[in-house]
């Protein structure tokens, strides 16, 4: 189990800031009287003796408490580009920012939880005993500001008032970070106090990018202190490596989930998105997929956008399954963003003049921004994530440079987009009964597949197979990525998984109310499926008629075939959909291309997870027991390819 408040608080521990009113103290000697008057609005003990050591730490020549006024992000705007972290672009509201050209992504070999002895750490993470990590940040974070303007803002992960709603400080000198804070979070500065005293804790971040020097990069470290709530980063600017806000406090929200609210509450790497179906209803689905596996196009594919990324869930008093988005914005991979898949999102970034920071992508001659896959006419050169560019450009070991990199980024409000829903602000949620799991699999399961239950749902999550992405720095190849949460479990997989089949078998759930569980992938190609091109089966806009059969499944208005891995859909139902909602012809070769079971590959697949999960300690045994009757049906089918029709009997 995880305890709370075990050892010491590392920050706490190097400063020596112990009472409130020593904390005052050094407010009153460091802060000027505008900005004393500022934190003199906040009274939560914690939350001021957290502040207080951290400026004792890093030591800044400057404090400025963001109250999160208009004036106050524009000071931050205006910071930003004095410190040469952006720089504007002609279109209003855009501004460009590079990260060090060896981060363009998660350092996650550099990356630790600070575990105390006989701690549980998931097997899939690294940490640091205590007493080295309390050793290591007092190395490099004591007087890591000076020189430097230390921010300090107030947010809430999730909307005011809500149940699962989580209070975070952001303290960094970066002005790039808080710039994306604004832009990605609620701030909270006026309601600060209560929401910490009415959920009862609070999350808090310290970061600073030091001199940003390239040579600095291999001390770069993120910490994630589970005890105490508190992450620390050092030497790194790229925003998943900084603004932990984002994954490092969505990290403290899992353990939250687990260790305290285990069967209540989930803390999950899902999009949400409102489908309309028919007679004027909104459906709201959330959908987990790992990074560059299509959860943002999917999630701006629904009709009524609330997140692209992240989900806090819980079953309500009168029994459904309750949703809302940590953030209020969009960090997402800009990579094959184009006309033809996300029209919303290009509606956006390229004529709305809202306000955007983009990285790490190629800025041309005439201040344009440029990525690969936009489906536009590239230039000809250009500045971009490793300095001046030029077509045809190959790097030091005579690789092509691409336009962006592919991890790429573009940062805005949500608030921007055409279907953005208001409800993303409702502290109840959104009432969610679709619940899709999805990665990057090109040979394997069919477009789309319903689970029997709920243990058939949870072990669908846990074996999500997908590609290594951009969004990690040195990870290559093929790999399993269960809930697409992997990289953020913070405790022992099997105590994620028991809490991932309480909840959905959670007998609280209305009969009326329970989601529906499902695998998407979108990945299927021609090669897999008996073909010569290795391109992939179906476009980006298929996603839509996936999805609005997903939404008439929920509410039990089609019927489907029933397979040992789980219900696919019947021919005429999507040929319908595919002419209605996309006008689209949908040949019956085509169905069966996509929805054959290849008997073969997905017992392989079965076998790889069975293996890999038979490592881990402790887990439950619905598990093996769910993959073992999917084997056994499979086989049971005695053929290599069965067609929709042959399992229909």
């Amino acid at each position: 189990m995880l305890e709370k408040k075990k050892g010491v608080d590392i920050v706490i521990e190097i400063s020596g800031i112990t009472t409130v009113e020593a904390a005052k103290k050094l407010f009153e000697e460091r802060l000027d009287t505008e900005h004393l008057s500022r934190i003199g609005q906040i009274s939560h003990s914690e939350v001021l003796l957290k502040i207080a050591n951290a400026i004792a730490m890093c030591q800044p020549d400057t404090v400025f408490i963001n109250t999160g006024s208009e004036s106050d992000k524009q000071f931050i705007r205006e910071l930003a580009i004095n410190n040469r972290e952006e720089e504007r672009l002609p279109m209003t509201g855009h501004t460009i920012h590079y990260d060090l050209k060896d981060e363009q992504g998660r350092i996650i070999d550099r990356t630790f939880y600070i575990a105390n002895e006989g701690e549980t750490v998931s097997s899939l993470a690294n940490k640091m005993l205590r007493p080295d990590a309390l050793r290591d940040i007092r190395e490099k974070m004591t007087g890591i500001m000076t020189g430097k303007t230390m921010m300090v803002g107030f947010y809430i992960r999730g909307p005011v008032g809500a149940p699962v709603s989580n209070p975070a400080l952001e303290i960094t000198s970066s002005a790039y970070v808080s710039h994306s804070a604004e832009l990605l979070y609620r701030n909270a500065y006026a309601a600060f106090d209560r929401e910490v005293e009415r959920v009862g804790h609070f999350y808090a971040n310290i970061h600073s990018e030091g001199p940003n020097r390239l040579e600095d990069l291999p001390n770069a470290r993120v910490f994630m202190d589970r005890s105490f709530q508190t992450t620390y980063s050092m030497f790194c600017t790229y925003a998943g490596n900084t603004l932990l806000m984002k994954k490092g406090n969505h990290r403290f929200s899992v353990d939250k989930a687990v260790y305290e609210n285990r069967g209540k509450e989930l803390s999950e790497h899902m999009f949400i998105t409102g489908i309309d179906g028919p007679g004027g209803r909104v459906t709201w689905m959330t959908g987990a997929a790992p990074s560059g596996c299509g959860k943002t196009t999917t999630a701006m594919a629904g009709d009524h956008f609330v997140g692209d990324d992240l989900a806090q869930m819980w079953i309500s008093k009168e029994g459904s399954l309750r949703s809302v988005n940590p953030e209020c914005g969009i960090f997402g991979i800009i990579q094959d963003v184009n006309w033809e898949g996300d029209p919303r999102l290009m509606e956006v970034l390229r004529k709305s003049g809202t306000e955007v920071i983009w990285s790490n992508l190629l800025i041309d001659e005439n201040g344009t921004p440029h990525w690969t896959g936009n489906g536009e006419e590239p230039p000809l050169k250009g500045r971009n994530f490793q300095g001046e560019w030029h077509q045809g450009m190959k790097d030091e070991k005579g690789n092509r440079v691409p336009i962006s990199h592919p991890n790429a980024r573009c940062t805005l409000s949500s608030k921007a987009l055409a279907n953005y829903s208001e409800s993303s602000e409702d502290p109840n949620g959104v009432e969610t009964r679709v619940i899709t799991y999805s990665g990057r699999d090109s040979d394997t399961m069919p477009p789309i597949r319903v689970a029997k239950n709920s243990d058939h749902g949870v072990v669908i999550g846990a074996c999500i197979v997908s590609a290594a992405t951009a969004a990690e720095v040195g990870a290559t190849g093929v790999k399993r990525a269960p809930w697409a949460n992997a990289p953020f479990i913070p405790g022992a997989l099997g105590d994620y998984m028991d809490a991932q089949f309480k909840f959905f078998g959670s007998d609280t759930f209305a009969a009326d109310k329970r989601p529906i569980m499902a695998g998407l992938n979108y990945f299927l190609t021609h090669e897999a499926r008996g073909g010569a091109e290795k391109a992939l089966i179906g476009e980006k806009r298929d996603v839509k008629v996936w999805l609005a059969w997903l939404e008439r499944r929920a509410h039990g208005e089609v019927a489907a075939i029933e397979t040992p891995i789980g219900y696919i859909p019947r021919y005429e139902d999507l040929k319908n959909l595919f002419k209605k909602l996309i006008d689209k012809d949908y040949p019956e070769a085509l169905y069966d291309k996509q929805f054959s079971l290849y008997v073969d590959n997905i017992v392989a697949r079965i076998d790889l997870q069975k293996d890999a999960y038979q490592k881990e300690p402790n887990l439950p045994a619905k598990l093996f027991e769910v993959l073992k009757e999917q084997r056994d049906g499979l086989m049971a089918l005695k053929a290599n390819v069965v067609t929709p029709a042959q399992i229909e009997g």
